[in-house]
């Protein structure tokens, strides 16, 4: 598969925390840890377990930044 994303990080799945309809998964990417929320169905299609390997796709057209004063 081909993606027009450009923003891909390869990680391993750190945990998947089942709700009724939505999925909160742990992904560590290196030193970092990335968490991304999906449905609960889309979770188990992709199979989504601890340990396994998988792409985060980093798409955004806004990204806001902050500084403390």
């Amino acid at each position: 598969m081909r993606l027009s994303t450009r923003n891909q990080l390869k990680g391993v799945v750190e945990s998947v925390d089942l709700s009724e309809a939505m999925a909160v998964v742990r992904v560590k990417v290196g030193e970092n840890v990335f968490t991304s929320s999906i449905t609960r169905a889309a979770a188990q299609d992709l199979g989504l377990a601890e340990g396994k390997d998988v792409y985060i796709l980093i798409k955004s057209t806004d990204v806001q930044l902050g500084v403390d004063d």
